[in-house]
């Protein structure tokens, strides 16, 4: 059974974030609970990468605060992150799973390994090259390296993006059995057919803004804001 999720809840408090005279994140308030995944949507340029990078820790805000589990400047011990391209160290697939264990310290890593490969479907290719691996493959790896020291928070960066359909599918599968586990998901993307498999809460973005926050159904079926009826429809926001 896993213990409670010490970095959860992760609240912003009115965070901005700036770069260069930009803002990218405006008056941020926003609590991610333990539970269904939290699935942040918007258009490009909306925030959703920085928000789960100042999520991760990567980012400190320029004004605001950011805790997790009511605790500021908290290690990302718990946390982990899996970028729209994954970076795949020159090293087989089985040798990049090993190395995230023993970053972890954590024992017995040739069991983990194998039941790690096994969860995403990578068991046969365990001697292969990571960087050999198709776009697909890589993204299933980068899942397996991030669970690799069991945390209770995995944020995902559009995870699919330019996936063909069935590799889409098969990382959407493995997100879920991942949720189901009891490990936190934060995901974001642009693609609303995924928000609607995934579920859980949708947060939509806009300009930096939290724009609207609802359960899936609700968001989905009976959006409140015009930007929320908007993006629902197709239409750009700019």
């Amino acid at each position: 059974m896993r213990v409670a999720a010490s970095d959860l809840p992760i609240c912003f408090e009115s965070v901005s974030v700036c770069s260069r005279g930009v803002t990218i994140l405006d008056r941020i308030t926003l609590q991610i609970e333990a539970g269904s995944p939290t699935v942040l949507i918007g258009p490009n340029g909306s925030g959703k990468t920085t928000l789960l990078r100042t999520a991760m820790g990567l980012v400190s805000p320029t004004q605001g605060r950011i805790t997790w589990g009511g605790v500021e400047e908290s290690p990302p011990a718990r946390r982990a992150i899996v970028f729209q391209r994954p970076v795949m160290l020159r090293r087989s697939v089985s040798a990049n799973l090993s190395y995230a264990l023993s970053v972890a310290r954590i024992p017995r890593r040739a069991e983990r390994i194998k039941e790690l490969l096994s969860m995403v479907g990578l068991a046969n290719l365990g001697k292969r090259s990571a960087r050999q691996l198709s776009g697909g493959e890589q993204q299933r790896l980068a899942l397996a390296r991030a669970i690799a020291r069991d945390p209770t928070v995995l944020l995902l960066d559009e995870p699919t993006a330019s996936l063909d359909p069935a590799s889409t599918k098969a990382i959407e599968e493995i997100i879920s059995a991942i949720a189901a586990s009891g490990i936190k998901v934060v995901i974001s993307t642009h693609d609303l057919g995924e928000a609607r498999r995934i579920g859980g809460e949708i947060v939509l973005l806009h300009r930096g803004r939290v724009v609207e926050t609802a359960n899936a159904g609700e968001f989905l079926n009976s959006p409140k804001t015009d930007e929320a009826k908007a993006f629902l429809a197709g239409e750009l926001l700019v």
